[in-house]
């Protein structure tokens, strides 16, 4: 009986100890992610800023929800201009706090800050991001914010 016992608190020790260690690796891949996504975002690089995006994506931002179905569509739009116009010069995170994770999904609150050309804050917004991985992409896949 004694034997039983042990194996059976060494499995689930071990059953744990995985779930913990896949938990953290979607964690991991997720944040990787997140940083791509503002690296090729600040970078102005449509292409690269296409491919940290699973697809059908989603964007619930400025009062309206969008929906782009493919890479191709989400590449062809312009964002860049639009933000110069208000004088952003590149954006960066502020906190990232993960609140949900399973093997293949993360949600994460975020907020992230624009800034100008001199380093002056434009804005703080709230956001949610919700990274997905899909067929072994991992990229984000819906995404919330209070950003206009």
């Amino acid at each position: 009986m004694k034997k039983l016992i042990l194996l059976i608190s060494v499995f689930l020790a071990v059953s744990a100890w995985s779930s913990e260690k896949e938990k953290q690796s979607s964690i991991d891949q997720a944040m990787q992610v997140l940083d791509s996504f503002m690296c090729s975002f600040n970078a102005r690089d449509m292409a690269r800023w296409s491919d940290t995006l699973n697809y059908p994506h989603v964007r619930l931002a400025g009062g309206k929800v969008t929906l782009w179905q493919t890479k191709e569509e989400y590449s062809a739009i312009s964002v860049f201009p639009g933000l110069v116009l208000t004088g952003w010069d590149y954006s960066a995170w502020v906190s990232r706090e993960v609140i949900l994770v399973s093997e293949n999904k993360v949600h994460i609150s975020t907020v992230f800050q624009r800034f100008d050309e001199e380093n002056n804050p434009l804005g703080k917004y709230q956001s949610l991001y919700i990274v997905t991985n899909d067929a072994g992409h991992w990229g984000v896949q819906a995404r919330s914010s209070l950003a206009p």
